[in-house]
């Protein structure tokens, strides 16, 4: 078995050692095997890993601080979000992950969610359960218009779905925090690991790729994914008419349990 790097205490195994024996409750962090390791540890140990993740040009919500508009041990608040998110996947499943390209600088670098900003912190922590998440950031909560669309499709569907990204950082333009750009390949490869790791363990029943970058990525790496087209840039429309189509619900309604933020959910 290869050695893991510093920077990924958590990693997949080899190839040639998946499958659902050789791979069934196990895998390795920080060079020791694992079986039937808890939720809330695994997740524990994966965002460590996260945190650890640096390149130039790239924002860490897990263990980078924001001047503007940070509150006080922010990254330390967007560790525990995802971590309260992951262990409730990790215990009672998930239906679906849907994946991004990358975090933006209005949503998932404020939150530490994937395709979550302020405003739905409050439905994402309803979907999965979880005691209530927080904010790390201070000023009136700011909303963003990508997250918007994918929470409203959320509503629709109310079923447990991760969110999650190609590249789970924010990756920004040199000198420009408040910026959005598409990741490199070499960010991208560095996180590959992680990636394959919440796919496997997570074991969803489909897997959605979110934009053009995010489908061929996953293609890339071998992961079958159904291909949505991204809601920004007009694309709205058609993204929640092709997920209400493969969900086989309405773009607007789904009976289910009604939560106080007029979320739905279907009993897990």
């Amino acid at each position: 078995m290869d050695k893991p790097s510093s920077v990924y205490p958590l990693r997949p195994e080899p190839q040639a050692a998946r499958g659902s024996e050789a791979m069934d409750g196990a895998h390795q962090i920080r060079g020791q095997r694992v079986r039937n390791i808890t939720a809330k540890d695994g997740a524990r140990e994966f965002v460590r890993a996260l945190a650890c993740v640096q390149f130039d040009n790239v924002f860490n919500p897990y263990a980078d601080a924001c001047p503007i508009w940070d509150l006080a041990e922010a990254a330390l608040v967007r560790r525990r979000n995802l971590e309260l998110v992951l262990t409730a996947a990790l215990s009672d499943g998930v239906d679906s992950i849907w994946i991004a390209r990358d975090l933006g600088y209005l949503g998932g670098r404020r939150t530490g969610l994937a395709l979550t900003d302020d405003v739905h912190l409050r439905c994402h922590s309803e979907l999965f359960g979880t005691p209530p998440l927080s904010r790390a950031t201070s000023g009136p909560a700011v909303s963003e218009r990508t997250a918007a669309v994918v929470w409203r499709s959320l509503r629709s569907i109310g079923r447990p779905i991760f969110l999650w990204n190609v590249f789970p950082l924010h990756p920004h333009q040199p000198g420009q925090p408040m910026s959005n750009r598409c990741h490199t390949r070499a960010e991208r490869d560095r996180c590959i690991p992680l990636l394959l790791w919440l796919i496997r363990v997570l074991n969803p029943k489909d897997v959605v790729a979110i934009g053009r970058d995010s489908q061929v990525a996953l293609a890339r790496l071998g992961v079958n994914a159904i291909a949505v087209r991204h809601p920004s840039y007009g694309g709205q429309t058609q993204f929640l008419r092709d997920l209400a189509v493969h969900y086989g619900v309405p773009v607007e309604s789904r009976p289910g349990r009604k939560l106080t933020s007029g979320f739905e959910v279907q009993a897990r």
